[in-house]
């Protein structure tokens, strides 16, 4: 048995088809025909374009236009005058082969993008591992798997899926993934998420413990992983995976009914989207709303400015109007840390994740924070609208939001622009010290949301991409759990809602502890959206008595163990 990280849910069993993205074996060779090998260089990057717009089609029909746009960009990578270029003047210059020559500057181009501090950035880097490799191949002759064309069904097992592979597989043939790397908010984490597709990542060495045709077993909630498996195993997974899709099957009954525990309790279930294209995937799950609508990916999908008003508007309106008068949360601009801006220079910082950020640089930048307000109140008369103001760590800084707001209804008012009078305003709860003073804080807002992958990374001060402290980020904390119910407690003495947008919202084991904690709505990735059976199960009475037992626990580990036995 092997143990990743469970990044999809599902059972799979089946037989393994190893993905190969092999080293490529280069060999730099002196030429005698410069104008031959520059030819061959320009007809693989044809053949490589031709095949990236048959990918960027088939993405956009079967996945939508966000997920379609990240082969727009391998397009551009080709159409760079820098890295192409440079490779045609590499050959002329020391006589070189093709396929030398571009590797070459691929390797300076990839060093480049990773030694950038934000992950965004270093994500350029394997977009560009990923497209010259592409090219690369053509010009070696070397053919690669064509996972569209997978004729029997697989668990597929790869180092890491690049888009690419994602995009283009036949996925009525894809039992599951397997990965030696990534974690649950990598791209093949979420990608599989979306496709309702069983997944485990952070395997390390999968690729090296498994060969074509191997049976494989796995469970991607628990991320237990089984090579070979004798055959009552065989039998166990068969019938797990029959539970589960008798489980998925009676979930479909719940389409349509309110998410209500036995004792009438309604809670609401909502999900995380990044863009219009996601809301399909939310009607289709039956969410009652979206919960958290990260706007930065409409900043980030731009290359060169930021998004107009008009450009944000006619987004948000997408969305308000797609959910069909349902509760949409808004996040404002969320950027810094980790995510960068290709047109907005931000200076390096030795703590990024502490830094200019979120609300901090919108309320130094009014004029950007001020564009997307304008654009939101305008959209709110399509729909029920709630804003989210992220990164909040103290009283000034809502107070401060806040009066952003007052200045563009003010402008709106003074234009006859129309907008709803019944937006609520609420804040992210991610920073301990707004935890800590959420008693304060709910006097100045309409709800609160708990944004639980910072607040555990904060309580706890462990950098969650950090593999060798990954241990100690933990939800299941008692610091992090007591942090939740003082925020629940309080936001209800001033009769106020609370909701959860982060990670923890869409752990099942969560859920019993967080309707004992009087949580109100849970935002989650579609695909755990049907939480809803356990939610109908349960009292909150009893849910609350569980709650309980569980703050007076002193480790994770005992809780972790406890939620297990209660519910077998």
């Amino acid at each position: 048995m092997y143990k990743g990280t469970g990044a999809s849910p599902g059972i799979a069993l089946g037989k393994a088809l190893v993905i190969e993205h092999s080293e490529l074996v280069i060999e730099k060779k002196t030429i005698e025909n410069i104008d031959k090998e520059i030819q061959k260089l320009e007809s693989a990057v044809k053949v490589s374009k031709e095949e990236l717009t048959k990918v960027k089609e088939k993405a956009l029909a079967e996945l939508g236009e966000h997920e379609a746009e990240i082969f727009e960009a391998h397009l551009l990578v080709l159409e760079d005058p820098e890295l192409i270029g440079s490779a045609i003047s590499k050959i002329r210059d020391e006589k070189v082969n093709a396929d030398y020559a571009l590797n070459e500057i691929k390797e300076i181009f990839v060093a480049m993008f990773e030694s950038m501090d934000n992950e965004y950035m270093r994500e350029r880097a394997a977009d560009i591992k990923d497209v010259t490799n592409r090219v690369l191949r053509h010009i070696l002759g070397i053919k690669v798997v064509d996972l569209a064309e997978l004729d029997e069904e697989v668990v597929l097992i790869a180092h890491d899926l690049t888009p690419s592979d994602t995009a283009t597989m036949n996925k009525n043939m894809v039992l599951g993934f397997l990965t030696d790397i990534g974690g649950r908010t990598s791209h093949t984490a979420i990608m599989a998420r979306t496709l309702e597709i069983a997944a485990v990542v952070g395997l390390n060495d999968i690729t090296k413990k498994v060969k074509d045709g191997d049976y494989i077993v796995f469970n991607g909630d628990t991320g237990e992983v089984i090579v070979n498996p004798d055959e009552e195993t065989k039998a166990k997974y068969a019938s797990l995976k029959e539970e589960f899709e008798e489980y998925r099957k009676s979930l479909e009954l719940l389409k349509g009914q309110a998410s209500i525990t036995t004792d009438g309790r309604h809670v609401e279930l909502a999900g995380n989207i990044g863009s219009p294209n996601d809301v399909e995937g939310l009607i289709k799950n039956d969410a009652e709303g979206v919960g958290l609508y990260r706007t930065e990916f409409l900043y980030m999908d731009k290359e060169d400015s930021f998004p107009t008003e008009e450009e944000q508007y006619e987004a948000y309106k997408a969305v308000l109007e797609g959910m069909n008068n349902k509760p949409i949360v808004i996040r404002t601009l969320d950027i810094g840390g980790d995510k960068e801006l290709p047109y907005f220079e931000m200076e390096a910082e030795m703590n990024p994740f502490l830094g200019y950020r979120a609300i901090r640089l919108c309320l130094d930048r009014k004029d950007i924070f001020k564009t997307q307000l304008r654009a939101l109140y305008r959209a709110s008369v399509h729909g029920k609208l709630r804003i989210m103001f992220p990164m909040i760590s103290s009283l000034e800084e809502l107070l401060d939001a806040k009066e952003v707001i007052k200045e563009v209804l003010k402008e709106l008012d003074a234009e006859n622009i129309a907008y709803s009078n019944d937006v609520e305003v609420g804040m992210m709860i991610e920073i301990p010290s707004a935890a800590v003073i959420s008693d304060v804080l709910a006097k100045h807002v309409d709800f609160f949301s708990i944004g639980t992958n910072d607040l555990i990374q904060y309580t706890c001060a462990v950098d969650r991409m950090n593999q060798k402290i990954s241990h100690l980020y933990n939800q299941f904390n008692p610091a992090v759990l007591r942090l939740i119910k003082m925020v629940i407690d309080n936001a209800h003495k001033e009769g106020k809602w609370v909701g959860m947008c982060g990670e923890s919202a869409g752990d099942q084991r969560m859920i019993p502890i967080l309707l004992g904690f009087g949580l109100d709505e849970f935002s989650k990735s579609n695909i755990y959206i049907p939480a809803r059976k356990l939610i109908n199960s349960v009292s909150e009475a009893d849910m609350k008595a569980f709650a309980d037992k569980v703050l007076e626990l002193g480790t994770a580990k005992e809780i972790e163990e406890f939620i297990s036995e209660t519910f077998k």
